[in-house]
C-alpha cells in the first residue's frame, strides 16, 4: 500500500509501543528504518516485518519515533536534543508509560501495570456479581498497541506540518481515553463506576447466551429489535410477561430473561443463533477463538491476511485493516496548513455516529480540522443521551439535514464540493441509498477523501452483517480471552470503537499526506473485525505456533510474580509485576515468607507461583493499596494502584501535564498525547447549532434561502 510513498521513518529501540507505530507507517507504504529493535519473540518478528533494520541511524528521516521515560533516553543518548541535532527538521514521537513531563514522568510500568493506573482494568470485562475476582489486563500487550496507535495518529498529522514538531504520547493517557463515557463523567464531577453488578450487567444491551458449542452474543437495544428477537425465538410464551415489557423491565429482571432464554439458546449451536439473528436484523455474532478466524470466508475474500515465516512455520497475520483506492489527480493539491494546527485549512463532513467514527473525527477537529457534523432532525447522534457528545463534539460545527428530502441531500452534495474529507460509519449501503456513495460523490468532488468505516469491510460475504464495536469484541475472541480460566465471558466496556477512532484518524491525516503530494481523490474502506485482530497479533501468532489458546487471566510468560493483588478496603487492589531478579531479591527482604524462594531465578518461579502468590496476598491484603504501593515501588519494582476514574480527574501528573481541558464546572479529557503545536478546543455543539451560519458561509446562501429551505422541511 502506497499511502506514504517517500515518507521515512525511523524507529527507535526495543519498545513494543514504537515497534507498534513503525509497523502502522510501513503498512501504508513508509520508508521505515529500525535502529536496535526487539528481536526473537514473535510478536517483536512480527512488528519488524516490512522495515529496514539498520545498525547505525540513518542520515534522514522526517518522522522519529523513540520509546522511553525521560531517564532512560538521557542514558542512551536519545533525549531530544540529541536526537533534534540528528534530525533538525523532523516530527520526534515520544512514547512512554507516563509521558517525559510530570512526576511520575519516570515511574517503571508493564503492560499490567498501565491497566492499573489508567483505570482500564476496572471496567475492561464489565461488572461482577463477586468483587473477590481480580480484575484483568487485557490479552496480548495491548497497551503497546494502543501506545503505538496513539503514536502513528500523532505522528501522522505532525507530518503533515513539514516542519520541527515535538509529540509526547503517554500510554497512560492513550489506555484511559478508550473509557471515554466514564473519564468524561469523572471529569464533570460525576460518581464512579462500580465493578458490583447491581442490575443486568450490561445485559440488556449485550448479552451472551451460552450455545449448544459455546456462546453466542446479541444486541437486542431498540424495543423493535426486542420484538424481532422473540419472534426470531419462536415467539415464546413467555416474551409477553410484564416483566420483559420494556428495556428498563428487562434490565431489572435481567436474571430472570437470562435463564428462560438460555433453555432455548442451550439447544442451538452459536452460529445458528447468531444465523436467525441476523436474518431478523438483531445485532448477533458467534464468540470465537482467534483460531477460528484463520479460515474466515470474510476475511478471505477481503485478502485480509498476510504470511510470516518465524521459527520455520509460516503463519497467518492481519493486514492493515483499511482497503484504499486511489483516484488519479491531475496535480498534486498544494495545501499546506493554513495555520498552527496540522490541519488547518481542511474540511471534513462527519456522517459518522456513536462511537468509532466521532472519535476520529474529534481527533481531526483537535487538529485543527473545520469538521462539521451532519445530524439527523430530532435526536441526532445516540451519543447525545449521555456524557459522550460533550467530549466527542468538542470543536465540531453541528448541522441537522433531513436526508429524507431532496433539497437537503443538494445541501450535502454542495457540501461534498467544498469540503476535502467525508467519514461515515453508517451500515454498508445506505450512504449509497442516499445517492452518497463514494462513486457518486467522486463525479463532483474528485479530490475527495472518502472514509467509510463498517463492521466487516464493505465486501464480502459478510459485509452486511449487522454489528455494533462491543458484538465484534465477542466475535473476535477478544472478549473470550479476556476472562479469568472458568468464568463466563462478559462484554464490558467498549473497547474496539475507540481504539478505531485512532486508526481512522491516522489513515485521513496520511491520505491528505499523499493527496498533496499525488492530487486526486481516495476511496477508504475500513473494518473494525480487522481492526481488532490487527491488534491481537500476539493470540494469533500462539495459537498457530502452540495450540488452542484458553483464558490467561493475568498470567504471564514472561514475569512472575505478575498479578493484581487485593488490599485492604472494598474492591482495592494494586497490580505489580517483577521484571528481573534484583527486583525479586528486595521484595524477598520486604515480604515475610519469602525467603525461602529467594534463589529461584526468573522462570524458576513459576513453578511455586501459587504459593508465592498467596504468601504475597497475605501481606498486601493487610495493607491499604496506597501504603503496599510506595512500600513495593520504593524498591523500583512496577506497581499500580487500581484507579478508578475519579482518581485520574484528580491526578497531579495528569493536571501537570495538561491532560485536562476546562469545561464550564468540570473538565473534559484531552488527547492522548502532547504536542508543541497545541491542540483545538471547543464546546460540543447543541443539535443544529450551526446549520444558518455554516449554509450561509460554506455555500453563501441568504437568509431568504435558509428559511425557504426551513420551510419546505430541508432541516427538519
Amino acid at each position: 500500500m502506497s499511502v506514504l510513498k517517500g515518507l521515512t521513518v525511523l524507529q527507535v529501540g526495543a519498545g513494543l509501543a514504537a515497534a507498534v507505530c513503525g509497523r502502522i507507517f510501513a503498512d501504508v507504504g513508509a520508508n521505515v528504518f529500525s535502529y536496535e529493535p526487539a528481536q526473537g519473540a514473535p510478536i517483536a518478528e512480527h512488528l519488524n516485518g516490512g522495515k529496514f533494520i539498520v545498525t547505525d541511524l540513518p542520515r534522514r528521516a522526517e518522522v522519529v519515533v523513540v520509546e522511553g521515560g525521560p531517564a532512560t533516553l538521557a542514558s542512551k543518548g536519545w533525549d531530544l536534543d540529541t536526537m533534534r541535532g540528528h534530525y533538525p527538521n523532523a516530527a520526534i514521537i515520544y512514547i512512554s508509560p507516563f509521558g517525559q513531563t510530570g512526576p511520575d514522568a519516570d515511574k517503571p510500568a508493564t503492560d499490567l501495570t498501565m491497566f492499573c493506573a489508567s483505570a482500564i482494568a476496572r471496567c475492561l470485562t464489565g461488572q461482577v456479581d463477586d468483587l473477590s475476582e481480580a480484575p484483568l489486563r487485557a490479552v496480548g500487550e495491548q497497551s503497546a498497541f494502543i501506545g503505538g496507535l496513539a503514536a502513528s495518529c500523532a505522528g501522522m498529522h505532525a507530518a503533515l506540518l513539514a516542519r520541527p514538531a515535538v509529540v509526547d504520547v503517554s500510554i497512560q493517557e492513550a489506555l484511559a481515553t478508550l473509557s471515554m463515557t466514564e473519564l468524561t463523567k469523572a471529569g464533570m464531577g460525576g460518581s464512579g463506576w462500580s465493578r458490583k453488578r447491581l442490575t443486568d450487567g450490561n445485559g440488556a444491551t449485550v448479552c451472551i447466551l451460552p450455545a449448544s458449542d459455546g456462546f453466542a452474543a446479541i444486541s437486542p437495544r431498540e424495543d423493535h429489535q426486542w420484538a424481532a428477537w422473540l419472534e426470531a425465538m419462536g415467539s415464546p410464551a413467555w416474551g409477553h410477561d410484564a416483566r420483559f415489557a420494556t428495556k428498563q423491565d428487562r434490565i431489572q429482571n435481567w436474571d430472570e430473561l437470562h435463564t428462560l432464554m438460555s433453555v432455548w439458546s442451550r439447544q442451538r449451536d452459536k452460529q445458528l443463533i447468531a444465523r436467525l439473528a441476523q436474518k431478523a436484523h438483531v445485532p448477533s455474532f458467534p464468540l470465537k477463538e482467534p483460531a477460528e478466524h484463520l479460515t474466515s470466508h470474510q476475511l478471505e475474500s477481503r485478502c485480509a491476511f498476510r504470511k510470516l515465516e518465524i521459527d520455520g512455520a509460516v503463519i497467518k497475520t492481519i493486514k492493515s485493516p483499511f482497503r484504499i483506492d486511489f483516484v488519479a489527480g491531475d496535480k498534486p493539491v498544494n495545501q499546506p496548513p493554513l495555520g498552527s494546527l496540522p490541519l488547518s485549512g481542511v474540511r471534513v463532513l462527519d456522517f459518522s455516529w456513536v462511537i468509532a467514527g466521532p472519535t476520529a473525527t474529534r481527533y481531526l477537529a483537535a487538529m485543527g480540522a473545520e469538521v462539521i457534523k451532519v445530524e439527523a432532525p430530532g435526536r441526532g447522534d445516540p451519543g447525545r443521551a449521555s456524557e459522550l457528545h460533550n467530549v466527542l463534539g468538542q470543536a465540531k460545527e453541528g448541522i441537522v439535514l433531513d436526508l429524507k428530502q431532496p433539497e437537503a441531500l443538494d445541501i450535502a452534495r454542495n457540501l461534498v464540493c467544498k469540503s476535502d474529507i467525508l467519514i461515515e460509519n453508517y451500515a454498508t449501503g445506505v450512504m449509497d441509498r442516499l445517492g452518497l456513495g463514494a462513486d457518486a460523490l467522486r463525479k463532483i468532488n474528485p479530490n475527495l477523501i472518502y472514509i467509510s468505516a463498517s463492521g466487516m469491510g464493505r465486501n464480502g460475504p459478510e459485509a452486511n452483517a449487522v454489528a455494533y464495536g462491543t458484538l465484534l469484541q465477542c466475535y473476535t475472541g477478544f472478549a473470550g480471552l479476556n476472562r479469568h480460566l472458568g468464568t463466563t465471558p462478559r462484554v464490558g466496556m467498549a473497547w474496539l470503537d475507540p481504539m478505531c477512532g485512532l486508526k481512522l484518524a491516522f489513515v485521513a491525516a496520511a491520505s491528505i499526506w499523499r493527496r498533496q503530494r499525488a492530487g486526486g481523490g481516495a476511496r477508504v474502506d475500513f473494518s473494525m473485525v480487522e481492526a481488532m485482530l490487527w491488534t491481537m497479533a500476539e493470540p494469533l501468532i500462539q495459537c498457530q505456533l502452540a495450540g488452542r489458546m484458553e483464558p490467561q487471566g493475568n498470567y504471564s510468560a514472561t514475569y512472575s510474580p505478575h498479578g493484581i493483588f487485593p488490599c485492604q478496603g472494598t474492591d482495592a487492589w494494586i497490580g505489580i509485576t517483577v521484571t528481573d531478579d534484583v527486583q525479586w531479591s528486595g521484595l524477598c527482604d520486604l515480604i515475610p515468607g519469602l525467603e525461602p524462594y529467594r534463589q529461584r531465578r526468573d522462570m524458576e518461579r513459576r513453578e511455586v507461583e501459587g504459593e508465592i502468590e498467596q504468601i504475597m496476598t497475605d501481606w498486601i491484603s493487610k495493607r491499604s493499596s496506597t501504603e503496599a504501593a510506595l512500600q513495593i515501588s520504593a524498591l523500583k519494582i512496577p506497581v499500580a494502584v487500581l484507579a478508578t476514574t475519579q482518581d485520574l480527574a484528580k491526578s497531579p501528573h495528569l493536571m501537570t501535564r495538561g491532560f485536562w481541558d476546562e469545561w464550564k464546572e468540570g473538565h473534559l479529557p484531552g488527547l492522548p498525547w502532547q504536542a508543541d503545536f497545541g491542540r483545538a478546543v471547543g464546546n460540543a455543539p447543541d443539535l443544529g447549532e450551526h446549520t444558518d451560519s455554516v449554509v450561509n458561509r460554506v455555500l453563501e446562501l441568504s437568509d431568504a434561502d435558509i428559511a425557504g429551505l426551513r420551510e419546505r422541511g430541508a432541516f427538519g
